[in-house]
């Protein structure tokens, strides 16, 4: 018996397959094999084409069944992992009326601001645990001022992960730890949060109807199995945005865990039985996946936009034509901690959160022609990184979340010797790597879900702890010293 996880990034669509008697990973596939194109029609918005997604997630599904070389009748269930926070629009047909606005555009922040200043900011906070700030709802607003004809069209709204598994079934859905994402839940309440709909001119009905995180949520199709090359009547049956997927698949679930990710964006992610929010709304507090009104699950959320696709233009913009990822992680070994001088800020990705929804941009500083190289900007990039991971994660101290242990998966900036050694030298956190990833992740939720697997513990049985990275203590101050120039320059800019 094997379970399929979906892992929707703004990069990548990423499949894997997992045997159940096992637990272990037999195939994965992602597609496209460069990053997926992101639209900005104007400065400081992000766009995708929720076609593009399902593109690659046909490619994905073909390279990972011919990879697996199983029966696809024999897969039980379904698990989707999408990125947060994008807001996709259909009419009666369920049929897109436009790009979906995604994770990283800023251009509803001054509509969040307005909405906070109106409601009040005690009430936001207690009921939304957030800032309405530039979340899904407030997207949404954003579309209804400008662009009312789409609005007037519009059946209903969905995060991406909604719009997938609508397309695999025919059914729209969400989950409460989706709605809270989107800043559509009131926590007070335990509903809906009709103050903010209201004040923004939202309909309730055209929210999807709530299923569980871990529930049979939708079947596949018969249209769609054909093209997928899956059995028709396969469910769907677990579904979570990807950072508190990502805690999930790490096993992250009772309170005081910990976990991080350093893909296209940096997220620092603990989870607490406490309903606690930054007044600041810099980091951010949703439903866990285990979350209920009996059993408080809370994920507090620290986003950094600009972190892995900072290297990532570095790679494709400065880099000679052999310099891939593993490349760059060789070259930053051999510059000497602080880069010889060069500082860079990673905030050129949108609006950050952290920083008060201001839009900086990224920035090098103290670069010297007659010193600096390639390396140099190899190592200045994830020093830089690890500077803004440390900001954040002063903030989350203020609302109970002290990371003396972070979980993260083998992949992405975690390859690298630098990042992580400096992450962990600078934070004073012992870094645990793990053999798993999103898709996995969605795999065993899935399992969860569909029944496959009994309980927790029996679907994170077979998770290995690959490597362990220990603070330096002789370089604490080093790193403390240096960090505090980075800071000294943000400061400036954010004034």
């Amino acid at each position: 018996m094997y379970l399929l996880g979906y892992d929707l990034g703004s990069s990548s669509v990423k499949a894997s397959i997992i045997n159940t008697d096992t637990g272990e990973c037999i195939a994965s596939a992602f597609n496209p094999k460069k990053e997926m194109k992101i639209t900005a029609k104007q400065s400081g918005w992000a766009e995708q084409d929720p076609e593009t997604w399902w593109s690659n997630l046909k490619l994905s599904t073909n390279e990972v069944l011919q990879s697996a070389e199983i029966d696809s009748a024999n897969i039980k269930a379904i698990g989707i992992s999408y990125q947060m926070h994008g807001l996709v629009l259909v009419d009666k047909n369920l049929e897109i009326l436009r790009s979906s606005i995604i994770w990283c555009d800023s251009r509803a922040v001054d509509v969040g601001e307005i909405a906070l200043q109106q409601l009040g900011k005690d009430r936001c906070l207690t009921h939304l645990l957030n800032s309405p700030g530039n979340f899904t709802a407030s997207k949404l607003k954003w579309v209804i001022d400008n662009e009312p004809e789409i609005f007037e069209k519009t059946y209903k709204i969905m995060l991406p992960g909604d719009y997938i598994a609508m397309r695999m079934t025919g059914e729209v859905n969400t989950t409460i730890s989706g709605l809270s994402e989107g800043i559509f839940w009131d926590f007070n309440e335990n509903s809906l949060a009709s103050f903010l709909l209201d004040h923004y001119g939202i309909p309730e009905s055209f929210l999807p109807e709530i299923v569980p995180t871990f529930s049979e949520q939708g079947r596949l199709s018969a249209s769609v199995a054909e093209e997928l090359g899956l059995l028709k009547g396969t469910p769907i049956s677990y579904r979570a945005g990807d950072q508190p997927n990502n805690a999930f698949s790490l096993n992250v679930l009772k309170p005081g865990e910990i976990a991080a990710t350093a893909g296209t964006s940096g997220v620092v992610y603990g989870v607490s039985d406490e309903v606690k929010y930054d007044p600041e709304s810099r980091v951010n507090t949703f439903a866990h996946v285990n979350h209920s009104p009996e059993l408080i699950r809370l994920g507090v959320l620290l986003c950094i936009n600009g972190t892995g696709i900072q290297y990532s233009w570095i790679k494709q913009n400065f880099s000679s034509r052999e310099a891939n990822y593993p490349a760059l992680n060789e070259m930053a070994i051999h510059v000497d901690p602080g880069s010889e001088g060069l500082i860079m800020l990673p905030f050129g990705n949108g609006a950050e959160r952290m920083l008060n929804n201001k839009e900086i941009g990224a920035s090098m500083h103290n670069l010297n022609f007659n010193i600096h190289t390639e390396a140099h900007l190899a190592r200045a990039a994830q020093e830089g990184i690890v500077y803004a991971f440390n900001y954040g994660m002063q903030i989350m101290k203020q609302t109970g979340i002290n990371a003396s242990v972070i979980r993260a998966g083998n992949a992405n900036m975690f390859l690298s010797p630098v990042f992580r050694e400096t992450l962990a030298t600078l934070t004073g956190a012992t870094i645990e790597l793990y053999n798993t990833d999103g898709s996995e992740g969605a795999a065993k939720g899935a399992g969860i879900g569909s029944g496959a697997y009994n309980s927790f513990e029996d679907a994170f049985e077979t998770l290995k702890k690959i490597f362990v990275i220990e603070p330096e203590q002789g370089d604490k101050d080093f790193y403390q010293s240096a960090y505090e120039q980075w800071n000294n320059i943000l400061t400036s800019k954010i004034k």
